[in-house]
């Protein structure tokens, strides 16, 4: 028992690589759409090197991070079976399945991406790109609060972020529109 807060922060440690990763691959798609519909051989030279860049990012530092945060996850609710009994952690679990679906159609994105397969504009990998930070949210004020209850709460607070980062994103569309190079 006395090496649970090692575990503890190997998790803590890949639950930020993993999270790194998951903020920065969808920015990369965006910038590997707007650069698929760009003249040649701009649209060669950037394809290839944001490919090679999200390559290197998603096997090198994102997937390992989440086999690696989900082995510590296992590891450390084996040595405390007794957070399964807690109404909050149930709700984190959740939240934690929404992660990994999020983590499997983002790689779906990833390898459309990398057969130069466009499917997806570059508005909606922007909106994509926040679905880890909902995510983030929810399960940071659920571990910190520890209450099924107030969890209601981080909830409304995510919706209320949602809608900000809405209106960010209008804006800085309205932004672009009026000068491409913002």
């Amino acid at each position: 028992m006395e090496y649970y807060n090692y575990i503890k922060a190997l998790h803590l440690i890949f639950i930020v690589t993993w999270f790194a990763g998951l903020f920065y691959i969808p920015r990369l798609f965006v910038y590997q759409i707007e650069a698929f519909h760009k003249p040649s051989p701009e649209k060669e030279i950037l394809g290839k090197q944001l490919k090679l860049m999200a390559k290197r990012l998603w096997t090198i530092i994102t997937w390992p991070s989440a086999i690696l945060a989900t082995i510590f996850a296992i590891w450390l609710i084996v040595l405390q079976p007794i957070w399964l009994e807690q109404p909050w952690m149930h709700v984190k679990l959740v939240f934690v399945g929404l992660l990994i679906l999020y983590q499997l159609k983002t790689h779906q994105f990833y390898k459309q991406l990398q057969r130069d397969e466009v499917k997806k504009t570059s508005n909606f990998m922007r909106l994509w790109n926040e679905g880890a930070t909902f995510i983030l949210f929810a399960v940071v004020f659920l571990v910190i609060l520890k209450s099924a209850i107030n969890w209601v709460f981080g909830v409304i607070g995510i919706v209320v972020l949602a809608i900000l980062l809405m209106l960010g994103f209008k804006i800085y569309k309205n932004i672009r529109s009026k000068n491409p190079d913002a």
